[in-house]
């Protein structure tokens, strides 16, 4: 049987957490997402949140928040998912790629700056959408030294204290993705936040002006159900996770492939930046029944929109990159195997 290199964390509890809001016939937006974000304020300290149906909606009404105007420029790291390019042109804004930290994988205050000196003299930047590659954090504080607006994505770095850096001088707001892949799943959805009263204002004039958030545009019940089971079994999984990183680090050090550095981690995945081509380690791993993929196929470096020439890093990790299978249901057998296969790999 093959080990996969994804799988969500779903227990039954979760599973009864659906059932219980399908029987009380509530699929719909209502209780259950008001209870979710709740739970949820307990974990991120926010002051308003929104809980929408996907990342996408979450991240569309975050850059309609901050105002801008059709035409200005929003940077955004060239290992950024291809949804954020899909939402930047709906709302005919200009993409600025930036160039990432081959350590982490995440933007820092000089690619970002490198950037912006690179436009056009047409071109203004005026916000940066921030995403926590694989779960890494980047230098919030330093890139706010920037002074322009931030959105964040802490979708794969929830369970990092973070200290939720607040930026009275900039707006900041955050999504929490809630879909299949992010750390924690509710089979779709998202989290939009802010710790900021101003910016808390402003997201409920936006909830108010589309009638009170209309039901088309709400995490629905059975996800919110879902979701509030997942915030509150995060603390086992993460421990569950860390377990089994610490096998699968002590395999990595064996040979000659790279970790990224990280103080902190939550273990979202297993990356190794490899010195051989990726193609033949995967093709390795799957004789041996264990699913090994790229981690940036899904990226816009991943998908060559961001190129080679502006943004070397990205693209050099884009095509080194590979994830391991790391989730709380591996069984020991398994994590035995992955971690022997680490120690092999050519």
């Amino acid at each position: 049987m093959k080990i996969e290199v994804y799988s969500p964390t779903i227990r039954r509890k979760e599973m009864d957490a659906v059932l219980t809001a399908l029987v009380e016939d509530k699929i719909g937006p209502g209780e259950q997402s008001k209870i979710l974000i709740q739970i949820a304020r307990e974990k991120l300290d926010f002051d308003y949140c929104l809980a929408l149906r996907s990342p996408a909606l979450a991240l569309s009404w975050a850059l309609i928040s901050l105002g801008l105007e059709q035409g200005q420029a929003v940077v955004i790291s060239s290992l950024s998912p291809l949804y954020y390019l899909y939402v930047l042109n709906d709302l005919k804004l200009t993409p600025v790629y930036a160039d990432v930290n081959p350590s982490n994988a995440n933007l820092t205050r000089q690619t970002i700056e490198q950037a912006i000196q690179s436009m056009p003299d047409s071109l203004n930047a005026k916000a940066i959408i921030l995403h926590h590659t694989l779960g890494f954090l980047p230098d919030i504080e330093s890139i706010a030294e920037l002074n322009l607006p931030i959105i964040e994505d802490r979708s794969k770095s929830f369970g990092i204290n973070n200290g939720n850096f607040n930026a009275d001088n900039i707006p900041l707001l955050s999504i929490m993705g809630l879909e299949e892949r992010d750390m924690l799943t509710a089979g779709g959805g998202a989290l939009l936040y802010t710790s900021n009263r101003k910016d808390s204002q402003v997201l409920r004039n936006i909830g108010l002006s589309n009638v009170k958030l209309a039901p088309e545009y709400g995490l629905p019940d059975m996800n919110a159900a879902m979701g509030i089971a997942q915030f509150r079994g995060i603390a086992k999984n993460l421990e569950r996770r860390q377990e089994i990183a610490d096998v699968f680090k002590q395999a990595a050090l064996r040979t000659r492939h790279k970790c990224f550095i990280s103080e902190e981690y939550n273990n979202y995945a297993f990356p190794l930046i490899l010195e051989t081509g990726a193609k033949d380690v995967k093709a390795y791993a799957k004789r041996k029944n264990i699913i090994v993929e790229n981690a940036f196929d899904n990226t816009l470096a991943g998908q060559e929109i961001a190129g080679t020439v502006q943004c070397p890093e990205s693209k050099s990790l884009s095509l080194r990159t590979v994830l391991f299978p790391l989730y709380p249901r591996l069984r020991k057998e398994e994590i035995d195997k992955i971690a022997k296969l680490i120690i092999s790999i050519p």
